[in-house]
């Protein structure tokens, strides 16, 4: 998965609507890289010794690895489905463990709503960190906005703002409701849905990835169709298509291109597939996307 970040303006009928994004991304941490990875702009890049303050929310979900953040309040440790909740003018710093690396989601975020919709939350106030665990369709909705802030389409603002909304009830629900816990299957499926999401450019090992969770496969297979309706192969080839789709509909990448950024094998497989899911071919697809559109 190639690391992406994006940083955004915001029109005053942005700022009107009450919560704007200001940046989005993702980046993978592999161990003893150096965090945070250059390219930041100065407001929002920092080194260790020094910390920042920022003048606006961030939410970063980690999905792999640990961490620690601290604030003035003192240190805490961030471990794999841990959210950190970054708030106005709080001085702080985190980085993975340098024997770790960590996968994060991140969005910036601010507005009068915001300020409304937060404020009454007391365990916001108290720790910078709130485990929730794996969650694929809180990634899935992380997902809906790198696409959009990628496209910047005209309303991406508004569209975005109502996702934010939608992530951070998840979050505060998932803390409320913390003593009714999942059992192992479901944790292990949920953090393979959000593992194989963020690798929807290769193929997997659905075996290999049960390995790795202790869990018995067959078990773990059948549980997950149970769970999401598809086999953990087929919601791996959903998703891929999915993104397929994006790509068709809101770049000028080729087929070909698309096949291999998505780690198909050939176009002539990735074609068959897409067919197969979709009823048309590629090509088919964006002549009818680039019709409705004219």
């Amino acid at each position: 998965m190639t690391n992406y970040f994006k940083y955004l303006t915001q029109s005053q009928e942005d700022k009107n609507w009450g919560l704007f994004i200001t940046v989005a991304g993702y980046a993978k941490v592999m161990p003893k890289a150096i965090y945070p990875p250059s390219g930041h702009p100065s407001g929002y890049n920092f080194n260790w010794e020094k910390g920042r303050v920022l003048q606006e929310y961030q939410i970063n979900y980690i999905t792999e690895g640990e961490g620690i953040i601290e604030t003035q309040k003192g240190e805490y440790p961030v471990k794999e489905g841990s959210v950190i909740f970054i708030q106005p003018n709080l001085w702080h710093r985190y980085k993975p463990l340098k024997e770790k690396g960590w996968m994060e989601h991140y969005i910036g975020f601010n507005g009068d709503y915001a300020n409304t919709m937060l404020q009454n939350f007391e365990f916001l106030q108290d720790c910078p960190v709130i485990q929730i665990g794996f969650h694929d369709k809180i990634i899935q909705e992380f997902h809906h906005i790198f696409n959009h802030v990628k496209s910047e389409k005209p309303g991406y603002q508004q569209i975005c703002a109502g996702l934010v909304g939608y992530i951070l009830g998840q979050i505060i629900s998932l803390k409320k409701n913390e003593n009714f816990k999942s059992g192992k299957i479901e944790n292990a499926i949920q953090k393979a849905c959000l593992h194989l999401r963020d690798n929807i450019n290769k193929n997997m090992n659905i075996e290999e990835i049960a390995m790795n969770m202790n869990v018995n496969y067959s078990h773990f297979r059948k549980a997950f169709k149970k769970y999401t309706g598809l086999s953990p192969i087929q919601y791996h080839l959903t998703l891929r298509i999915q993104q397929a789709i994006y790509l068709l509909t809101n770049t000028e990448l080729s087929i070909k291109e698309i096949a291999f950024n998505l780690g198909f094998g050939s176009v002539f497989y990735f074609s068959k597939l897409f067919k197969e899911k979709m009823q048309v071919t590629p090509s088919e697809y964006r002549n009818a996307s680039v019709g409705k559109r004219g």
